[in-house]
């Protein structure tokens, strides 16, 4: 089990001030057998009226109405949490419907049906002729195509971050052949849904101690989980080339990087120019005076 701290602050600068619409915020995560959130505080200014609820996939979502104009919105998430890691280490799936392609259970397929069907398009087949590319043998069990997947994206794509703008089209981020980490998660997803797997977009965190050897420190950060029978939800980071690491750390799941955003919401008036600045820190909370 390890502690963690965390701290997610986002800040709008606006040039003129704004009134605000209903926000929704995506800043932490549920507790489960995984994760345990042992303490929260949210600091949010201006303030506002506050209304905690779960979606339809169990995220815990915070809807915030800031109340007034002005020319800046904060939002200050403080986390103290502990991580019970489940490595994905010497798996012994024995299910013979997890293999390639891979079956689901009728009862398993009611549900996940809408993380099995795509939502981007591919006019142009690159994404799909960049998929066969990747296919091997008809006998590979899928948890190793998996894995084989998830390193391909980690070693063929060049990683450049971008702070702002939504994820690439999977397809554009083939051609490309660059993106950050939102483009490889949500690469990672279309693709195993054109193969008849169910995935899903996640966000959170990553806990890297040593910042260089990591991709997507200081910032939210993005992954893919994929369903399969007898292992359930699996997380696989093609950005970093990590499965079932614990240094992941999960807070929302959705069908769409859209759904999935940390802060969205709208403002009323014309702000001029807008400043958009995020920092996430995540560190050992032994290591913080006030943890002790």
């Amino acid at each position: 089990m390890a502690r963690l701290s965390i701290r997610h602050e986002t800040r709008y600068d606006y040039q003129r001030p704004v009134a605000f619409a209903p926000h929704r915020l995506l800043v932490r995560p549920r507790d489960s057998h995984a994760i345990r959130v042992v303490d929260a505080v949210l600091t949010l200014s201006p303030p506002g009226e506050v209304r905690w609820l779960y979606d339809a996939l169990g995220n815990s979502v915070c809807s915030f109405t800031p109340l007034g104009e002005r020319d800046s919105l904060s939002i200050v998430s403080e986390l103290v949490i502990e991580r019970f890691p489940a490595q994905l280490s010497d798996p012994r799936v024995e299910d013979p419907r997890t293999a390639t392609p891979i079956v689901y259970a009728p009862a398993d397929r009611a549900v996940l049906s809408p993380f099995v069907d795509p939502v981007t398009e591919d006019a142009e087949e690159d994404l799909l002729r960049w998929v066969r590319e990747q296919m091997g043998s008809p006998h590979e069990p899928a948890l190793d195509f998996l894995l084989r997947l998830n390193r391909a994206i980690h070693s063929g794509f060049e990683y450049q971050p971008r702070d702002l703008g939504a994820a690439q089209e999977p397809a554009q981020t083939v051609r490309l052949r660059s993106g950050t980490c939102r483009d490889f998660a949500w690469l990672m997803v279309e693709a195993l849904r054109r193969l008849g797997y169910a995935a899903r977009f996640v966000t959170g965190y990553i806990y890297c101690p040593d910042r260089e050897q990591v991709r997507g420190a200081g910032a939210t950060h993005a992954w893919c989980e994929a369903f399969l029978p007898d292992l359930g939800w699996t997380e696989f980071d093609p950005t970093n080339a990590l499965a079932e690491s614990p240094d992941l750390i999960p807070v929302a799941a959705a069908r769409t990087p859209q759904d999935a955003a940390p802060v969205s919401g709208a403002i009323y008036g014309d702000p001029g120019d807008t400043r958009l600045t995020v920092h996430v820190d995540v560190r050992a909370a032994d290591s913080l005076p006030a943890a002790a």
